[in-house]
């Protein structure tokens, strides 16, 4: 293992070093959160793949293919579909605004009364975002260095919050592009036919599984349709998935590099799912699906490809992790902290250095992240309170904000409170896996945005007005004009 260990020793310090480098490019608020809004077309793609395409798309994705056949393909493959949907219909519109959280934007749309109350729900879904990610590190260093779980998740945790915290956006943004190519090598380039070979072949794998593993729609239509609502929507509108979609330099570049990197994730998920299948005829018996993944890397790859592959799924759970901590250090300190000392600023205190308080702030999340993340065992039920808080309760106000002029204030506040109570309430209810929290969830939450909208006063005419020019993108923007830059290509 000591060619394994000296790839994956590089491939850290590697990580390290990019984040050094980015401390000294993230100079102001708009460097350090949304690197200066100047990517092109190329970064863009291969950072908005690597942040989506994380741990649980990774193993999780080869465990339902090891589990359900080619059908396991189905929950990378949502989030695939949401992120075509955002590049296709939404991502210019979202980028021309010029600002920095979600919830700035319900603030311009709704008249500044909408942005505390849902800050508070997207920062708990990023919050278990980033834990659900960091938890995942003890898989991966459990294989390479048969390594104590608590051990693992601060050492991997103490990287992403390292580089994180010292350069930024500039620093994830230039690690997502080192994890995105080494995750297409690893995965798609070697694990791929690595396995499909190992197993015999198609005609092979088709003459020792059930047809049922060969069924497109095996997995269940409603297993794909509460996929679609969570993965998709949740596209739609998670802060880790917009603060990317802020990085881009034009409007064409968050429409076409966003549709290339969803075309990525479609691929992305069909491998995870063959892989998974030619595992389970190599390994009809493992102990737990998501135990594929390791177990094929482990047994199958020579030296130094191993090595790599594991990087790969290093990088996966490292570019999720990032992206999700610095989302969720944003929201605490622009949505949150900011309207708490609010009062205090507008009063006259002194200058806020906004680089250094965000920058502390990533440092106190990933801190509270990795804790979180050695008190708590059950990765899937932290995702999935996650996507539900967020689906049921962002969802509708956001889209409807987007979509309908009638919405007002009142409606979205209603909708995020009736929403999140709602998928809190059946959760306890039902079960934190069960479908019927975000279903009833999202309806709750759509009725009551419908029902005090068209109760309430319109949004006035100037806030609309303002809110137009900013869609246009003549609106003014708190940040500096990006010059050109020969790294953002």
């Amino acid at each position: 293992m000591a060619v394994d260990y000296a790839v994956i020793i590089v491939y850290l310090a590697g990580m390290l070093a990019m984040g050094w480098w980015g401390m000294r490019r993230a100079k102001s608020k708009s460097e350090f959160l949304v690197a200066g809004r100047r990517l092109g077309p190329w970064m863009y793609s291969g950072t908005m793949a690597a942040i989506v395409l994380g741990g649980a798309s990774t193993i999780g994705g080869v465990g339902l293919g090891y589990q359900y056949g080619l059908s396991g393909a189905w929950m990378v493959f949502t989030i695939g579909l949401g992120l075509l949907a955002l590049s296709i219909f939404f991502s210019a519109r979202i980028a021309r605004l010029k600002v920095y959280t979600v919830s700035e934007m319900l603030d311009l749309r709704y008249g500044g009364r909408a942005g505390l109350i849902s800050g508070v729900v997207m920062w708990a879904y990023t919050l278990m975002l980033a834990v659900t990610s960091t938890i995942a590190y003890a898989t991966i260093f459990d294989v390479l260095f048969d390594m104590n779980r608590t051990v693992a998740i601060i050492l991997g945790g103490t990287i992403v919050v390292a580089y994180s915290t010292l350069g930024g956006m500039w620093s994830i943004t230039l690690t997502d592009m080192v994890q995105f190519v080494v995750k297409t090598i690893g995965v798609l380039l070697l694990l791929l036919p690595i396995a499909v070979i190992k197993a015999g072949g198609f005609s092979e794998m088709k003459a020792k599984l059930p047809t049922e593993y060969f069924d497109p729609l095996g997995i269940g239509g409603e297993t794909i349709f509460t996929y679609v609502l969570i993965y998709t929507f949740g596209m739609l509108i998670g802060q880790d998935i917009w603060q990317r979609v802020f990085t881009a330099r034009n409007d064409r570049t968050a429409r076409w590099g966003g549709t290339v990197a969803g075309t990525y994730c479609l691929v992305y998920a069909i491998a995870g799912a063959v892989i998974g299948t030619a595992a389970k005829v190599m390994y009809p018996k493992l102990p737990s699906a998501d135990a594929a993944f390791a177990t094929i890397v482990k047994d199958e790859l020579p030296v130094g490809v191993r090595g790599l592959v594991l990087a790969a799924a290093l990088a996966a759970v490292m570019s999720t992790s990032s992206g999700a901590l610095i989302a969720c250090a944003t929201v605490a300190n622009n949505d949150i902290w900011s309207r708490l000392r609010g009062a205090v600023t507008r009063s006259g205190g002194e200058e806020h250095d906004e680089v250094k308080g965000n920058r502390a702030f990533i440092l106190i999340m990933g801190v509270a992240v990795i804790a979180i993340a050695i008190a708590l065992n059950n990765v899937v039920e932290a995702l999935t309170v996650a996507y539900n808080l967020l689906v049921g309760g962002l969802l509708v106000p956001i889209l409807g904000g987007l979509l309908w002029r009638r919405g007002t204030a009142a409606g979205a506040l209603a909708a995020v409170s009736v929403g999140g109570l709602a998928v809190i309430g059946l959760m306890a209810t039902y079960g934190i896996l069960a479908n019927e929290p975000v279903y009833y969830g999202l309806l709750s939450s759509l009725a009551a945005y419908v029902i005090v909208s068209l109760a309430t006063k319109p949004t006035d005419a100037a806030v609309l007005a303002a809110w137009r020019e900013r869609l246009a993108g003549r609106g003014a923007g708190s940040d500096e004009t990006p010059a050109a830059d020969p790294v953002a290509v």
